[in-house]
């Protein structure tokens, strides 16, 4: 069930409240459009939840997703990590899709490195005019599939972006870590019936994200 965040926009439990917890963050396009649930983080949280019982997940659903207002997702994001630290989080981690990508970065501006020491990013936006700098002494882990491309009407990021962001972070002393996965940009699909379609290098995901999650907690 969907509760209010502090800033109007909406998150969602998934597992039990505790001392860990990963905040989602994701997507978004051009048009300045009422947020949506991502059908990728979806799809991801609900085959790591079960995999990582120890951790508890917390989408975002912003209330405008699009980098146009790039502010207010941000905003967004942040007011997701302090409802995790009221529900009891010590120690959080940000799993950022796409947009989502940048609005990890500046989310970790407030945040200390012991509290929140993990970014993982997949097929993340980071482009070169985003200050990388909230990422020093945080370990960055990017997923980036070697299909991905922006096409007309639809979002996507090269991965040449996230090559150069992971050279960057790691100049500016982040401890970074990035692989390609054979796949598109979107992780998972909801079909009408609101059932999600896995597509191509899915599992590559989410077994990479469940890696670092499982480094995180241990």
């Amino acid at each position: 069930m969907s509760f209010d965040l502090a800033s109007g926009a909406e998150g969602r439990w998934t597992g039990t409240p505790g001392p860990r917890a990963v905040v989602c963050v994701n997507g978004g396009t051009a048009a300045a459009v009422p947020g949506t649930w991502s059908a990728s983080v979806e799809w991801l949280v609900r085959g790591l939840a079960g995999r990582i019982p120890a951790l508890h997940f917390l989408e975002v659903r912003y209330r405008i997703k699009s980098w146009q207002r790039l502010d207010l997702c941000v905003e967004d994001g942040r007011a997701a990590l302090e409802a995790a630290r009221e529900a009891g989080a010590e120690r959080i981690a940000l799993l950022a899709f796409s947009m989502g990508g940048a609005v990890a970065v500046r989310a970790c501006v407030s945040e200390t490195q012991g509290a929140l020491p993990l970014v993982v990013g997949l097929n993340p936006w980071l482009p070169p005019q985003l200050d990388l700098a909230p990422l020093e002494g945080r370990r960055l882990a990017i997923a980036h599939g070697s299909l991905d491309a922006p096409l007309p009407g639809v979002p996507g990021v090269k991965p040449s972006m996230s090559a150069a962001a992971a050279a960057r972070a790691r100049a500016l002393g982040a401890e970074v870590s990035r692989d390609v996965v054979l796949g598109f940009h979107a992780v998972a699909l909801r079909r009408r019936s609101g059932a999600l379609l896995a597509l191509t290098g899915a599992g590559r995901y989410r077994d990479f994200v469940a890696g670092e999650l499982e480094r995180f907690c241990a």
